[in-house]
C-alpha cells in the first residue's frame, strides 16, 4: 500500500507542477509590459556595467552601447537589489534575445518559472507542517489559483519574485529549527541573502531566525551549542551573500544598505491612489488600506478559511499557551502567525508608504494560506464524524472546492487581465471605488487595436501626460515593423487617445474624441481608445 501511496503522490505532484510549467510556456506572451519593467531591467544593466568595470574594464568598454549606460552614481533605483536581474541579463545574451519583444517575453517566462519554484517550496513547507502531501498540494493550488498572483507571476519582478525567495527562506528556517547544523545554516544564509537582495524587507528573515532560534533553545536547551554555532555561521554568511549579490553595496556596505532600507518608508513623489472613491496621497493612507485591499482581491472562501484558521490558532494558544508552545507544531504555527501579522502591523504602525494595492506585502500571503489550511485540516477531521459539526465541516469543504473551481473559471474568463480581479465587489462598483489596471497592461491591446484598424504608415498616439510610459513600454512588445508605425505625441496632437484610467477614474469629455474601442473585465472598463481625427 505504501508503494501505491508514494506512486500516487509522485504522479499527482508531477502532474500539478508540470501543468503549471506548460501553462507558463503557453501564456507568457499574452501579458503586457507594466510600468516598472523597463526600469527594473535598466537597474540590472547599470549594475552589470559596474561589475564589468570592476572585473574586466577593457572588455566592458568594447561593448557597443557602453557609453549609453548610466553610471551607478546616476542610478535612481539603487534601493532595489539586482540578484534576480543580473542572471536574467546573462540569460538574454545566451538566448540571443536582442529585440525588445524577445527580451521581455523571455523575462516573463523566467519570472513565471521562478514563482512556480516558490510555489513548489511552499508545497513542501505546507506538507511538512500538516504531515500530508495532499494538504501541501491543496495549499500550493490555493496560492497559485489566486487570480492577481497568477497574472503578476509573469511580470512582477519585485513582489512575486520576492515572495518566492521569502518562502524559500522560511522553508530553510524551519529546517534549521528542526535540525541545526552548519550545512543548514549555509543554505538558510543563501536564501536569506538572496531575499534581501530582491527586497530589503528580507531582513525580516533575520529577525525570525534569531527570535525563533531563541525560542527553540528555551524548549530544547540540550541543543543550544549547535544552535549558537549555526546562528554564528548564518549571520556571517548572510552578510556575505547580501554584499556579493548587490553591487551597489560593494563600496560602502553598511551605509548604502541603511540608505536602501530607509527608502521603504519614503517615496520620491507625492503620488495619489484611488481608495474608496477618493484620490488619497500615498503619504496619508489610512491604517486599513492593506487589510481592505487584501480581502477585496482574495477569493472570499480563502479569506473565510483564514479567519477560521486564525480563530483555531488563537483558541489553542490562549487555552493552554505553555502546553501549545512545547509542541513543535505550536512553535511552527507561531512562526507563521508572525510571518503574516508582523509585517502587516509594522507597515500600519510605521505608516510606511504603499501604493498599487497591497503588492508590497504579497510575501505575507503564503502565511495567510497556511493559516487557512489549519481550518481545512480541522474541517476534514470533523467531516468524518456523523454529527452536526461534521455535516457543517463537509459543507465547508464542498464550498472550498466550489470556490477553487469558480476561481479557475475567473482566471480563464479574465485572461490576461486577472490583475484587476475583485472578489467581493462587482466590476462597476470596484471601478468607482478602487484603482483598476494600475500596471498599465491593457495599453498593449489598445495599441494593437489601433494598428489593426488604421493602415497608415505612421499613426500618432497619445495619453495623459503622467501615463505616457504605459504606451511606450507596451510598444516594446509589438513586432518591430508595427512598432515603427507608432508616433508618440502629446494628447492634443494625437490621432488616437488611449487611457487606462489611472489618475483619471471618471469618464472623459467628448472633446477628447469618439470612443472607438474599450476593454472591459467583469463589467469594469480598464482601457478606452478615442479617435481624434
Amino acid at each position: 500500500m505504501r508503494f501505491f501511496s508514494v506512486r500516487l503522490q509522485y504522479l499527482s505532484v508531477s502532474l500539478f507542477f508540470g501543468l503549471l510549467l506548460v501553462l507558463g510556456v503557453l501564456l507568457h506572451r499574452d501579458y503586457g509590459l507594466p510600468w516598472d519593467e523597463q526600469l527594473d531591467r535598466l537597474n540590472g544593466i547599470i549594475s552589470l556595467k559596474y561589475v564589468a568595470l570592476k572585473l574586466a574594464p577593457d572588455l566592458a568598454r568594447r561593448e557597443p552601447n557602453f557609453a549609453l549606460i548610466p553610471d551607478m552614481r546616476d542610478n535612481q533605483d539603487t534601493d532595489h537589489g539586482v540578484i534576480f536581474q543580473l542572471p536574467l541579463l546573462v540569460l538574454e545574451r545566451l538566448a540571443g534575445a536582442h529585440d525588445s519583444r524577445d527580451v521581455y517575453f523571455l523575462r516573463h517566462l523566467v519570472t513565471f518559472f521562478t514563482f512556480v519554484t516558490g510555489v513548489y517550496i511552499f508545497y513542501r513547507l505546507t506538507a511538512q507542517r500538516f504531515r500530508s502531501w495532499v494538504v501541501g498540494l491543496l495549499g500550493a493550488a490555493v496560492l497559485m489559483l489566486s487570480p492577481r498572483f497568477f497574472a503578476e507571476a509573469f511580470y512582477n519582478y519585485k513582489d512575486l519574485v520576492f515572495l518566492a525567495f521569502f518562502v524559500c527562506g522560511m522553508y530553510t528556517l524551519t529546517q534549521l529549527l528542526r535540525r541545526p547544523s552548519w550545512r543548514m545554516a549555509l543554505l538558510h544564509a543563501c536564501a536569506t541573502g538572496a531575499a534581501i537582495d530582491v527586497r530589503t524587507m528580507g531582513v525580516l528573515l533575520l529577525g525570525f531566525t534569531i527570535g525563533f532560534v531563541g525560542l527553540e533553545i528555551c524548549y530544547r536547551p540540550i541543543l543550544w551549542r549547535r544552535f549558537a554555532g549555526a546562528v554564528a555561521v548564518y549571520m556571517v554568511l548572510t552578510a556575505t551573500v547580501v554584499v556579493l549579490g548587490w553591487p551597489y553595496l560593494w563600496e560602502n556596505p553598511i551605509g548604502h544598505f541603511l540608505e536602501a532600507f530607509q527608502s521603504f518608508s519614503r517615496y520620491r513623489s507625492d503620488m495619489t491612489v484611488q481608495y474608496w472613491g477618493r484620490q488619497v496621497s500615498v503619504r496619508a493612507l489610512p491604517w486599513h488600506y492593506v487589510p481592505v485591499w487584501l480581502f477585496i482581491t482574495t477569493p472570499i472562501m480563502y479569506s473565510l478559511l483564514f479567519l477560521v484558521g486564525t480563530g483555531t490558532l488563537l483558541h489553542a494558544a490562549l487555552s493552554h499557551p505553555l502546553t501549545w508552545l512545547r509542541t513543535r507544531t505550536g512553535r511552527q504555527d507561531l512562526l507563521y502567525a508572525a510571518w503574516f501579522f508582523g509585517p502587516l502591523l509594522a507597515v500600519i504602525v510605521l505608516r510606511s508608504v504603499l501604493y498599487d494595492g497591497w503588492r508590497h506585502l504579497y510575501f505575507i500571503y503564503p502565511a495567510f494560506v497556511l493559516l487557512g489550511m489549519r481550518a481545512t485540516v480541522s474541517g476534514w477531521r470533523y467531516a468524518s464524524r456523523s454529527t452536526r459539526q461534521g455535516r457543517l465541516a463537509l459543507v465547508g469543504i464542498l464550498m472550498l472546492m466550489t470556490s477553487i473551481l469558480h476561481t479557475i473559471f475567473r482566471i480563464v474568463q479574465d485572461h490576461p487581465y486577472q490583475n484587476v480581479y475583485f472578489s467581493a465587489l462587482p466590476g462597476p462598483l470596484a471601478r468607482r471605488l478602487f484603482e483598476r489596471d494600475y500596471w498599465g497592461l491593457a495599453g498593449r491591446e489598445g495599441l494593437e487595436w489601433v494598428l489593426a484598424h488604421d493602415s497608415r504608415a505612421h499613426i500618432r498616439v497619445g495619453t495623459d501626460a503622467r501615463a505616457a510610459l504605459v504606451l511606450h513600454n507596451n510598444s516594446l512588445l509589438l513586432p518591430p515593423a508595427e512598432r515603427a508605425r507608432l508616433l508618440f505625441t502629446p494628447a492634443e496632437k494625437a490621432d488616437y487617445f488611449l487611457t487606462v484610467y489611472r489618475w483619471h477614474p471618471g469618464p472623459y469629455p467628448t472633446s477628447v474624441g469618439r470612443e472607438v474601442h474599450f476593454i472591459q473585465v467583469n463589467g469594469m472598463k480598464i482601457l478606452s481608445v478615442f479617435e481624434r481625427r
